[in-house]
């Protein structure tokens, strides 16, 4: 029976917009609308994007009527190969040069002042950084939310970072980036090679996605064929994260390289809201239709004014000249569950790094509250072991990280397995705020030639609940030191939590399973189990380095 399958075309081009199919320098032309509301020349804020400019899933009818209020032009358009746009449909390819071309033939329009912006989450941040690559004199400022300059996926860039390869990052290819049309199916993860789950569903379409099989070839897509934009003519950018997001390790390295580099470190901005990657908020976890803005019409209304109100304000300034650099707070960034916070640099000027070691691994493999976080090592060598086992894998904490607190689930019982480690830390007597980076350093060593690492930052409630905080995870080809990022945050802990450190050898279905072996684990057909050993104490100081503000005064936040 073959695998059922659903092709989404394009949407109608609403009424008020005006469809103009766009030349590019090779000839191919890209479906490109524009929306405004007055006749004189202004300032255009520009969105480039693979997922139907005129969906009901990037909302951008009503996102335009926001920016065409506030005195902009508004174009939205699809990239290269995707809906009503001519070419070759390969993701993360000629965005440089289509980039430039759009904005060249923007800057010719009479409804154009010769100013372009440009806006936009994820694949549509990229394109931003793209046409930073471009150099065109006409782009002014960007808003890059929730995305990174290096999302470009491959397994070869997996490895030279030394991480997992993600699963979830190589099927978002084979559902995006087939055709101009995007196609819904549910692969059989089960299956082995696992990629055969993905020759099914390519071989019921009838046809393949180029960039899922240059990812599973080891073939690295060609993102930049101008400079890379840490390279380029700086450009005033709002850097809009969120704490939550899948790709949030990536866009605070874009925030931070920046803020180093002369030129570049004037003009950056941050906001950071504690959001996934889909704006689904902290506050409303876990979700109810009433506050589904992906379904409801008053959710996403409300949701517009965080959505499109940092970036208007941005461009009030950078574009319109309307408003002084002065009135944009550097740093503006949300603390979950206490509300929202400015600063002038991130992290906060106050916040001091402090680390909890990892104690008593022989409770570490469960059940909660397992072993302990502690302010010091312990005196002497000690250890744990645990299993890796491709047939029993430990569950990612959604299946769609994308929309991680739509569910934002009570992971206790994945903290309950034995074949995860646990450590937890004491209850808290008041608020801990985090505010900054997190990371952890893990001495490890494998039965097998190569090991994965996934860490996971828990709230572990008094009513015995653990959410999540943060992840990170890496891949180990040796014994030794293993540090694993789990990104940056602002996040209390409230009084009476515990913040739980979690450590599996497998996060399924987000990742893809270790084979165990130096075999591609896209091929292998019998992964090798293994067994992970954690080394603690005075010459193994495997520890949670948390970034902190000073607790306020009368208040003790470790509860000792």
């Amino acid at each position: 029976m073959s695998l059922a399958f659903e092709r989404v075309a394009a949407q109608p081009v609403p009424d008020h917009a005006q469809q103009h199919m766009v030349r590019m320098r090779d000839g191919v032309r890209l479906a490109t609308d524009v929306y405004r509301a007055g006749s004189a020349p202004a300032p255009t804020v520009l969105v480039r994007l693979p997922y139907d400019k005129n969906s009901r899933y990037v909302f951008f009818e009503n996102v335009a009527e926001r920016f065409t209020t506030r005195g902009y032009v508004m174009v939205v358009q699809d990239v290269r190969g995707k809906f009503r746009s001519q070419g070759h449909t390969l993701g993360w390819t000629g965005e440089v040069d289509d980039g430039y071309d759009t904005l060249d033939w923007i800057t010719r329009q009479p409804w154009s002042d010769g100013i372009v912006g440009m806006f936009g989450d994820s694949y549509y941040g990229f394109t931003q950084w793209s046409a930073v690559s471009s150099q065109h004199p006409a782009l002014r400022a960007i808003v890059p939310r929730v995305t990174s300059t290096n999302i470009v996926p491959g397994t070869a860039a997996y490895a030279a970072a030394r991480q997992p390869v993600w699963l979830e990052g190589a099927d978002y290819q084979a559902h995006i980036w087939i055709d101009n049309a995007t196609y819904d199916f549910e692969p059989d993860l089960s299956k082995r090679p696992l990629i055969a789950a993905y020759e099914e569903a390519f071989a019921a379409i009838g046809k393949r996605s180029a960039g899922f099989d240059l990812i599973v070839g080891d073939i690295e897509l060609p993102a930049y064929n101008g400079p890379h934009p840490y390279d380029a003519r700086p450009v005033p950018v709002l850097h809009c994260v969120g704490w939550f997001d899948n790709l949030g390790i990536a866009h605070m390295h874009d925030y931070t390289e920046l803020a180093k580099r002369p030129g570049w470190a004037a003009v950056q901005y941050l906001d950071a809201d504690a959001i996934d990657h889909e704006n689904y908020f902290l506050e409303n976890a876990p979700v109810g239709p009433a506050n589904d803005h992906m379904t409801d019409e008053d959710a996403l209304t409300r949701l517009l004014d965080a959505y499109t109100g940092p970036a208007l304000d941005f461009f009030d300034v950078f574009l319109k000249g309307t408003a002084h650099p002065d009135t944009l707070p550097r740093v503006r960034w949300k603390l979950g569950h206490a509300g929202s916070r400015v600063a002038s640099t991130w992290p906060p000027s106050e916040a001091v790094a402090r680390d909890w070691y990892l104690g008593t691994p022989h409770a570490a493999t469960g059940p909660l509250p397992g072993g302990t976080l502690d302010e010091l090592p312990a005196s002497g060598p000690e250890s744990v072991t645990w299993r890796y086992d491709p047939d029993h894998l430990v569950p990612s904490a959604v299946a769609n990280t994308f929309m991680l607190l739509h569910d934002h689930p009570d992971e206790s019982a994945t903290a309950d397995r034995d074949d995860v480690l646990v450590f937890t830390g004491p209850a808290a007597a008041g608020p801990l705020d985090l505010a900054g980076p997190v990371h952890a350093v893990l001495h490890t060593e494998s039965t097998t030639p190569t090991h994965d690492l996934f860490v996971r930052l828990l709230d572990l409630a008094p009513d015995g609940t653990a959410r999540l905080v943060l992840r990170g995870c890496a891949q180990a080809d040796a014994a030794g030191a293993h540090e694993i990022e789990l990104g940056h945050t602002g996040y209390r802990l409230r009084p009476g939590h515990r913040l739980a450190l979690m450590v599996a050898g497998s996060d399924f279905p987000n990742h893809l399973p270790n084979s165990g072996t130096t075999e591609n684990p896209w091929l292998t057909t019998a992964p090798k189990a293994g067994v992970q050993t954690l080394r603690t104490g005075p010459a193994y100081p495997s520890r949670l380095r948390l970034t902190v503000l000073p607790p306020a005064p009368g208040t003790d936040p470790d509860g000792e």
